[in-house]
């Protein structure tokens, strides 16, 4: 897949929300947060900020909770030209991520990319995030689970929907985590977030609030298609599996031309399959 590093939008603020325990990656979290699993080598964690760090980003806030000395031992307060900040949410093991979000209300005061930290991507795919409002949305699929959005034919956002909501009369599409947002919509999610904290509501995610903000058209969102190149969330040690399989060893030549050969959101083994198919492996030759 080519990079096109658009410069004319140069949003250099990312949000990352790393505060879980992710139970479902137990026990490899029992002893490291989350985004610090390992895939092929490399952490999640890594793997994100140095795609970040690569697109001009400066600052980097990171919501933390679980074993979050962990991330501060790992990345320390720069990574290349990041300056980073972090933010710790005491209450972690009862509150969900629209909490962590408030919790940034203070120190983000600029356009920024919204980040969960259990995403392994291509980082390639940032470059259409860069601008703001954007919303980074994968057609739905049968293997994928979790909140979806419909769009219109301009590809705005008409509405989200939860992921087992009955097949609406145009397509699904996944949400993948990522969101970009200008600061005349970041204010006015903090309002509305802050609504939702003082009526105790600790324990909603904040695509509550994107859903209503959408609905009543206070917040505009345009989808970026992560369709055309690798994606993964991972939740459960399952995952971390297909992840491997779809991220193989780090920097390796063969996985970067093949990455560039196959269209579309690519699932489980094929990558592997293709790899050691005698035709690719006898093309590939003169790579090696």
């Amino acid at each position: 897949m080519k990079c096109i590093f658009l410069k004319k939008y140069p949003i250099t603020t990312a949000l990352i929300l790393a505060a879980g325990t992710g139970s479902r990656l137990q026990p490899l979290t029992n002893d490291a947060p989350k985004c610090l699993t390992m895939v092929n080598g490399k952490s999640i964690l890594e793997r994100m900020i140095e795609g970040l760090n690569s697109r001009g980003f400066k600052k980097l806030v990171i919501v933390t909770g679980h074993l979050e000395d962990k991330i501060r031992e790992f990345l320390g307060n720069e990574f290349g030209n990041i300056q980073i900040e972090y933010i710790f949410s005491p209450s972690y093991k009862v509150t969900n991520n629209i909490f962590s979000l408030w919790m940034a209300r203070k120190k983000i005061n600029e356009p920024f990319l919204l980040l969960e930290s259990d995403l392994i991507y291509d980082e390639c795919l940032l470059d259409s995030m860069l601008i703001p409002n954007r919303i980074a949305v994968a057609k739905m699929q049968p293997w994928l689970n979790g909140t979806c959005v419909t769009i219109d034919q301009s590809s705005k956002v008409k509405s989200f929907l939860p992921g087992d909501s009955p097949q609406t009369n145009g397509a699904k599409y996944k949400t993948v985590n990522i969101y970009s947002l200008s600061l005349k919509s970041w204010n006015l999610v903090k309002k509305r977030i802050s609504k939702h904290i003082s009526a105790n509501k600790i324990n909603n995610y904040y695509e509550t609030v994107f859903t209503e903000m959408v609905a009543d058209g206070s917040l505009s969102l345009k989808a970026s298609f992560f369709d055309n190149s690798l994606w993964y969330e991972i939740d459960t040690i399952q995952d971390l599996r297909q992840a491997e399989k779809l991220f193989p060893e780090v920097g390796t030549q063969k996985q970067k031309i093949i990455k560039s050969l196959l269209p579309g959101y690519i699932k489980e083994n094929i990558i592997n399959e293709v790899i050691s198919s005698p035709k690719i492996t006898g093309a590939l030759s003169v790579v090696k």
